[in-house]
């Protein structure tokens, strides 16, 4: 398959996330890594940021980081693609996931969702636990790559 689309929030990018990008890169001869922009939320990285973050920690030319506002399956036939990339971590990822990827097939039934299991090395890692970690000054090496955890130290500075 020539393209897959990789969607999240990527507030901020873990390993776990460049596992799942280096991973689908062995399946896709493309990815398009789609940060979700969520009105509702207030991510700790802008869009810019995140898209910047993503482009030095990633360096592979087969890979188009991009943004995209509203439902998954309407950026997704924008794009033209037909298969979107999901990661899982735990049995409680799967019950949402598998609820969205419903829902996406509601809407569209022409893209496929392929569920992907996390390495054992980061199925406990997510976007939220660490930046609390960071935020209280606490050490998220090999959790984040180098260039995420300085600009998490640039964002929360340092703690006493």
């Amino acid at each position: 398959m020539p393209v897959a689309i990789y969607p999240g929030s990527f507030d901020p990018l873990t390993n776990g996330h460049l596992s799942l990008i280096q991973r689908s890169l062995k399946m896709f001869d493309r990815l398009i890594v789609a940060i979700a922009v969520n009105p509702k939320k207030t991510p700790l990285f802008s869009q810019e940021e995140r898209i910047e973050l993503i482009r030095e920690a990633v360096n592979d030319p087969r890979v188009e980081v991009d943004a995209f506002h509203g439902l998954l399956v309407d950026y997704v036939h924008q794009r033209n693609v037909s298969v979107v990339i999901r990661g899982l971590r735990a049995v409680s990822d799967f019950e949402y996931e598998f609820q969205l990827a419903n829902m996406n097939r509601k809407l569209a039934p022409d893209i496929d969702t392929v569920f992907m299991m996390t390495g054992e090395d980061y199925f406990y890692i997510s976007s939220q636990l660490v930046r609390e970690v960071a935020s209280f000054g606490g050490n998220v090496d090999g959790l984040v790559p180098p260039n995420v955890n300085a600009g998490l130290k640039k964002k929360f500075g340092p703690k006493p």
